[in-house]
């Protein structure tokens, strides 16, 4: 298949409207001083941000909403590294993302809608000579150029499978009907209806593109990268453009719903081979090493001698830890690198052919670390109460994004000889100038078992010890997800902390950051030690006199929603509001209602019929709908249409039961939602409606 670049016809879709984007605070706002959801909607978003080949200029991306129109927009900027001058490559005429520099540094390239489509585009460091790269049906959702410049990978969506009967039966053509015999129907916010991403490879010529190839082959009817991000870090060619390695799970059905056993490939593409290095052979026809979990991310090594690529040792489990692997072209040795380091890596980065550097949660922050290949040993290169969420090397220079819980991310310069810090950038000086934030404490609460936890406290505004302060316990999601030093649009401390509300987000059992011991330790015990943790941290600050211990509130998400619904059953009279936003409720019914099987047979030992399991049979056993009789506190539950983790139905069980009950309880359904909510007109009523609630039986 060839694809002319230029013939342009072919592009029927509509091109985008200019999206007037006016974020300036009004002098109410500026007058209030105080964190608002309007106002959060108005600051600017920080995309990754990666350095010039010769590290003199940064490229970067920024995104704005208009409220009013409901949707946003994403231009590309580039920095003078050295002046500091900064410079808008795009306007608001067309969404431009994932801008990568070329191999020279001469050129830049980036997705635009600007044609109707998304397409691929380049320009030159200046915003000039822009030229649109692919003319591909339907557009395309990632891509990666060649370091020659010679070839091209596009991911695009293919239709490898029937599942629909309207596609089955033809003379049916209006039925809507689906249908399947195998798992999965549906993944995270969609139906499968036979589409998967798939990877092309083409060459990339003076006139367009020839020879487009997709290396997965027509009838893969799975995807790469992985579905449910489809992340295109997984996909990285190598220096020689000769080698394309990629992340793969192909597996289909039941198989696919309870594995986590996804590959690193490498795509030869001189001879079309493909070669999976996770599950090379010996000569003697046994396995050399067995991968059994998630392994990603792959990168190659400066002389294309070396694949470094993150692996988790256990299958099912999607939270493991994150070892980083060294792969040898030569011998096919692969060797981990951070077997003393007890925390995960990741956006892992080649300095040279024999040192690595990347990122990693520690103690509920993100820090910069780098690892000698040799000598496996590990060395955090910064330090301080931050999340460092994205990392570029050029030479010397290190350029990141990093935030904490009172700043959305900036850029930031890293000294890498001593680890020093220099804020670069200051997109949302607009808010913060204008706006007051709450002070953040850093404890360490001591839990029913004698170990220290780590619990953010913020407080609000102007706080005043000698007043009393309604106070909120965070649940954190996951369960395996840390509470770090992050900046949230959807669950963000400091907006609650600004209406006047004391936060306690405790690190409980699953978080990572604290070492494998202390995040394995959830699985198979949802309701024990980590309720316990919920109860200490609210317990220890419930001491503060400045703590309103008659309006204190309970909210969570995800896992943190199940926490909300089980301790609304075991609180004790603790609380006396509860907001639970997409929370599994009923862990039977959610065992058949999930996609992604692999994560309850992991966290809650198995399934529900298997009677010989006693840790499975514990799970379910504690179940939050099994409490509900205990239940007599007001409760606000949230959730999406379009949420298949947690789906909402699991909402809807809540709901019933707590009217049933007699106890006060409000749904709010999101019909174009999924498992978080992402629209700017949505966010707001999510908003409106959260601290309604809390304000209502807070306050």
């Amino acid at each position: 298949m060839a694809i002319a670049a230029m013939a342009l016809a072919s592009c029927t879709q509509e091109k985008p409207a200019t999206l007037d984007i006016d974020n300036k605070l009004t002098a109410e706002e500026i007058a209030q001083a105080r964190l608002t959801p309007p106002v959060m909607w108005k600051m600017g978003r920080l995309g990754a941000a990666s350095l010039s080949p010769d590290g003199t200029k940064a490229l970067y991306t920024v995104t704005r909403y208009n409220m009013e129109e409901n949707k946003g927009l994403t231009q590309i900027y580039v920095r003078d590294m050295a002046s500091g001058e900064e410079q808008a490559l795009t306007d608001n005429t067309s969404s431009n993302s994932d801008p990568q520099w070329s191999a020279d540094g001469s050129l830049i390239y980036f997705t635009s809608n600007r044609s109707g489509s998304t397409q691929l585009w380049q320009m030159n460091p200046a915003g000039g000579a822009v030229k649109q790269i692919t003319d591909i049906e339907g557009g395309i959702e990632g891509y990666g150029v060649a370091p020659a410049a010679d070839k091209l990978f596009y991911v695009k969506k293919v239709h490898a499978a029937d599942t629909k009967s309207s596609d089955i039966y033809k003379d049916m053509d209006k039925s809507k009907a689906r249908i399947y015999d195998d798992l999965m129907a549906r993944h995270w916010d969609y139906w499968d209806e036979g589409e998967y991403s798939h990877i092309f490879v083409a060459d990339l010529t003076a006139n367009g593109l020839a020879n487009d190839k997709d290396i997965l082959g027509a009838e893969a009817a799975w995807d790469a990268p992985l579905a449910p991000y489809f992340d295109t870090a997984e996909i990285a060619w190598s220096n020689n453009g000769k080698m394309l390695a990629y992340t793969c799970k192909p597996l289909t059905g039941a198989e696919y719903a309870i594995s986590t056993d996804s590959d690193i490939f490498i795509y030869n593409t001189e001879d079309g081979s493909t070669v999976n290095i996770n599950k090379l052979l010996s000569s003697k026809g046994m396995r050399i090493m067995e991968f059994v979990g998630y392994d990603r991310y792959p990168v190659w090594s400066p002389d294309d001698s070396q694949l470094a690529f993150c692996s988790m040792a256990t299958p099912g489990y999607e939270s493991d830890k994150d070892r980083l692997f060294v792969y040898d072209m030569k011998s096919q040795e692969r060797k981990e690198i951070t077997p003393a380091f007890d925390h995960s890596a990741s956006n892992v980065i080649w300095k040279d052919n024999s040192t690595i550097y990347f990122l990693s949660a520690i103690e509920g922050t993100q820090q910069v670390c780098k690892v000698g290949v040799a000598d496996a040993n590990v060395e955090v290169i910064t330090k301080g109460d931050h999340d460092i969420a994205s990392m570029s090397i050029a030479g010397d220079k290190c350029l990141t994004t990093l935030m904490t819980i009172s700043r959305d991310k900036e850029l930031y310069e890293v000294n890498l000889a001593d680890g020093a810090l220099a804020q670069l950038s200051n997109i949302n000086s607009h808010v913060y100038d204008n706006v007051k934030m709450g002070e953040v404490q850093k404890r360490w609460i001591k839990t029913t078992d004698g170990k220290e936890m780590l619990t953010w406290v913020i407080l609000p505004p102007d706080f005043d010890p000698a007043k009393k302060y309604p106070t909120l316990l965070y649940c954190e999601g996951g369960p395996q997800s840390v509470v770090s030093q992050g900046w949230s649009y959807r669950w963000n401390f400091q907006l609650m902390a600004a209406q006047g509300y004391v936060v306690v987000a405790p690190n409980r059992r699953g978080c990572p950051s604290f070492g494998s011991e202390w995040r394995e330790q959830i699985s198979g015990d949802y309701a024990g030690q980590n309720i316990q943790d919920y109860l200490a941290a609210i317990d220890e600050v419930a001491k503060e006199p400045w703590c309103d211990t008659e309006h204190m509130g309970c909210v969570g998400a995800s896992y943190g929603g199940y926490s909300v619904y089980y301790l609304a059953g075991h609180h004790e009279g603790r609380f006396k509001a509860f907001i639970s936003h997409c929370g599994i409720f009923n862990f039977e019914s959610m065992y058949g209602e999930t996609e992604e099987l692999f994560f309850i047979n992991h966290d809650y030992g198995g399934n529900y019929w298997d009677k010989s399991n006693a840790i499975a049979q514990r799970s379910y056993a504690n179940s939050p709908h099994k409490f509900v009789q205990n239940w007599n506190t007001p409760i606000l539950i949230i959730t999406g249409e379009y949420d298949f983790r947690i789906p909402y139905t699991q909402s809807l069980q809540a709901f019933t039961a707590a009217r049933l009950k007699g106890v006060d309880a409000r749904l709010v359904e999101f019909e174009n939602e999924a498992h978080q909510v992402f629209k700017p007109q949505n966010s707001i009523v999510w908003n409106r409606e959260f601290f309604g609630w809390l304000d209502k039986y807070l306050k």
